[in-house]
Order: C-alpha cells, then structure tokens, then sequence
C-alpha cells in the first residue's frame, strides 16, 4: 500500500485517477484550489464520489501557495506524486496569462522542491500535446524538436519538462512527464469541446467550429489516460545507460528521467466527432463555422511507440465507443430526458 499525492485531484483528470488509485488500495492525499475557471459544484461532485473511500483524504490547497505547500511535505511522506494540477486551456491563455505562471510555473516549482527535500520515490507530471507547438510532422514524437510553442500554455508545459529534468540531474528525483492528447469521457471539462458540443445541442444553440471544421484531433478516453498514468507511476524513471550526449534524445537521459505521448494514435476529423455526437443526441447540430483561433494547431496525433514498447500499453478506445458513455454520463449528471 503506497502513499500517493495527486494535485488537481477535484479535476477531470486528476479525479478520475484518484478514484482508480484508491480502489486498487493505494492511500491518496489529494489537494485541489477548487477555483472557478468552471462550474465549482462539478468539481465538488467528483471529490463527493471519494469521499466515502478511507484510503482518499483531500485538503484545499494551492501548488502555487509556497507555505502551504512546504507545510504538507513536512507533515505528510509521500511514495509518488502525481502532479495534475494546472491552469488549463490555451484560448483562456491568451487574455489571462498571469494564472498559467503562477499555477503552472510557480507551482510546479514547489512540487519539485517539496519531491526533492522529503525524497519522493517518482514524480510523474501532466505535460500536454500542446508542446508540439507549430510542429507539423504527424505523429508526434517524443524526439521531436519541441522550441516553437504557440501558446503559453504550451510554453509553461516545456518549461515544467525542463524544470523536472534539472531536478533529476542534479538531485537524482526519478521523473517522468505525460504528454496528454485531448482528453474526453465521463466527468470531463465544461470548457472542452465534447461537454460544449453536447450542452449546446440538447439546447438547441449553434455550436462554434473553428477553422470551418478542418481540424484533426487524436481524442483519448479518460480511462485509456488513467491506465497510462497508473503504468508509468508504478516504474520510476530510471537513467538510459544508451543515452548520447552527443546525439541527445530529449525524452530520455542519463538522469532519472523520461518523457512519453498518451494519445489515441487514431485522430479524428472534428467534423466526423460531430457526427458521432449527433448520433447519440439523435439531434443534429447547428453549425457555425468560424475561422482558425490563436494558439490552436490544425491537427494532432501522438506517437505512442515508446509507451508500448516500455510498458507494453497503448489507448484503444474509439470514439465510437468513448462520446456515448460520455453522452450518458452528461444526462445522467444533468438529469436530461
């Protein structure tokens, strides 16, 4: 039974994984800022379907309160840390930076300073797709060159990758970052494009397509996401004794240190997902179709190779599959005939 810290554990994701931790038996302390980016009560939910499991405690705190979180690594002794928490959403990025520096940058620092004084066992961290930046070379690959962000919440995820890997040079704290690729299913986010798509259709509202629908997206269900996690965590990151300085692979090293996409490694075109959606609506949706936003890329898909050939995992669930639970799970928790 191991001692596991989750931030961001009142989010989609970090919900999601605590719920799965805790029922393989694994005791988790989860914090969360419970802020109002969205709809507070949803996140409230999440932490009432832990609330009656013995192995969950959760406290409010904020990664970014410095004080507050020296305090909890002197009180508490922690296996691994999961860090999920985060200032999410690239379009939220472009008018409010100051949330992603202080949360993401700020916050991330003190994660890194409490694993390395009270000497975490692993550290695995949510990066994210949008590191890949202006890349256009598909899939993506933890190899790729990742210098050309165009958001700065891409930018903050690089700096975080960075960040983890000094402290494993220098400290020897086994870290290992996720690249997240467009997470959807049960429980997810009110500013993500399947929980908007799905509440503006039951009400009849037009739904906004970027780019007039030319978009590609490697959609990853949540429990496809959660296995991941769970694999890598239970492997701390260990040094790559083939590791070339010379010839440096960036998501390796010679430090305890490593880097892998999760994705679904199929992507879908946005407008085919559309379909998928108005076939478990049986609605159709009013489009309106706009031209490409700031800080979005055209198309994504995850290289998952690394993934399967040290863990032997990679996601599997379609979209076929995956927007139904969603679609039930949404009228269920919002009560839709």
């Amino acid at each position: 039974m191991r001692s596991v810290l989750v931030t961001g554990a009142a989010g989609f994701i970090g919900s999601s994984l605590s719920h799965r931790l805790v029922g393989r038996g694994d005791n988790v302390f989860g914090i969360d800022n419970l802020n109002d980016y969205y709809d507070v009560s949803l996140k409230k939910a999440r932490l009432e379907r832990l609330s009656s499991n013995p192995h969950f405690r959760f406290e409010k705190l904020d990664i970014s309160d410095r004080e507050g979180m020296s305090g909890l690594f002197a009180r508490e002794r922690f296996d691994v840390v999961v860090n999920i928490a985060a200032q999410a959403g690239v379009r939220y990025s472009l008018e409010n930076p100051h949330p992603y520096i202080q949360s993401n940058v700020v916050g991330f620092c003190n994660i890194l300073e409490g694993c390395r004084h009270s000497k975490v066992g692993h550290l695995v961290f949510a990066s994210s797709s949008s590191v890949y930046g202006a890349n256009t070379r598909l899939p993506f690959s933890e190899r790729d060159n990742i210098d050309h962000p165009i958001s700065l919440y891409a930018a903050t995820k690089k700096a975080n990758e960075l960040m983890a890997h000094s402290y494993a040079h220098l400290y020897g704290l086994p870290c290992t970052g996720l690249r997240f690729f467009t997470v959807y299913g049960p429980w997810g986010r009110p500013d993500m494009a399947l929980f908007k798509f799905t509440k503006a259709i039951l009400e009849g509202k037009p739904i906004q397509v970027f780019n007039n629908g030319n978009m590609v997206r490697d959609f990853t269900y949540i429990d496809d996401i959660v296995e991941g996690v769970v694999r890598v965590l239970d492997r701390p990151a260990a040094p790559d004794p083939a590791w070339n300085a010379a010839l440096p692979n960036p998501s390796r090293s010679a430090a305890p240190y490593r880097i892998y996409n999760i994705g679904n490694n199929k992507p879908v075109q946005l407008m085919r997902f559309i379909e998928v959606l108005e076939r478990c609506l049986g609605k159709k949706a009013q489009v309106e179709m706009l031209p490409m936003q700031p800080g979005d890329a055209p198309a994504t898909m995850a290289d998952v190779s690394t993934l399967e050939s040290d863990f032997g995992y990679r996601p599997t669930t379609e979209v076929e599959e995956g927007v139904p639970r969603f679609v039930e799970w949404y009228k269920s928790y919002y009560g839709v005939t």
